[in-house]
């Protein structure tokens, strides 16, 4: 089995970005079975607007389409990342995790709990994601043959209780799909995703935004698989590309049985 992040520097638009992901799809390895992790914002990277105008209702919508198709094409799991979808007579929206089966069938999604209202000292200064978006209420575990994924975006890294929640549902796998930025990204991005793995005992698969944007935004990249110990197995530190890890599901087994620590915990 096998996991993989996808790191990107997307785009504004939907056509663009597409092209960019297919791209990846084509030169992947024939190792099966086979996930894939998009990064955030991986169909539309800009401004409040073009997010509401790209919004898709759950379950249908030409992204959700070919998404499905490309996951059915290429007999992977394709995470997409974080996409806008609509939330009837509102007039904000979601940002939303999906997953796709190899049949193409969306089996889970998920929609990103903390949003992103901070202030950051980059280029761009001032993020207020709660002026677009609406955030979710659940977390949310799917099941695959790589074990229960449990799913997350970007921001939600820093609550470390989201992820004791899904590792005590049972997750194997936690997927963090991100733009995180350049400033916070190098100096938080790796040891808060390498403390989610160590903690949960859990394989981190986290497909971030890499590089300098369309908007001028800058993302700090670093796309990475960890193992349950806290190992960087595969990384990509800028650019486009897309890294590679095998999942040892006995290396799970083994360090729940021999540093039981969920059993352990005694603060809930």
């Amino acid at each position: 089995m096998w996991l993989a992040a996808m790191q990107l520097i997307s785009g504004r638009t939907w056509q663009d970005n597409r092209e960019r992901i297919a791209a990846e799809l084509a030169s992947l390895p024939g190792e099966r079975p086979l996930l894939v992790l998009l990064p955030e914002n991986f169909a539309l990277f800009g401004e409040r607007q073009g997010y509401l105008d790209g919004a898709e209702p759950l379950g249908n919508g030409p992204i959700q389409q070919q998404l499905s198709d490309w996951a059915k094409s290429h007999g992977i799991w394709l995470v997409a990342g974080a996409m806008p979808t609509a939330i009837a007579g509102a007039d904000h929206i979601h940002t939303s995790t999906l997953v796709f089966d190899p049949d193409g069938e969306l089996k889970g999604h998920y929609h990103k709990i903390h949003l992103f209202d901070v202030d950051v000292a980059d280029n761009h200064g001032r993020y207020r994601e709660s002026e677009t978006f609406s955030p979710g209420d659940q977390p949310v575990l799917v099941d695959s043959p790589f074990g229960p994924l449990g799913l997350s975006i970007c921001y939600d890294l820093r609550f470390p209780e989201l992820y004791r929640q899904l590792a005590r549902a049972g997750a194997r796998v936690l997927l963090v799909p991100a733009a995180f930025t350049a400033v916070t990204g190098e100096a938080h991005w790796e040891p808060l995703l390498r403390a989610r793995a160590i903690e949960n005992q859990c394989y981190v698969v986290a497909a971030n935004q890499g590089g300098t944007h369309e908007t001028g935004r800058q993302t700090w990249g670093h796309s990475m698989v960890i193992d349950p110990w806290g190992r960087v197995l595969a990384c990509r530190a800028s650019g486009q590309g897309t890294v590679l890890a095998p999942l040892d599901g006995a290396l799970i087994d083994e360090l729940k049985r021999t540093m039981p620590v969920l059993q352990h915990a005694r603060l809930l």
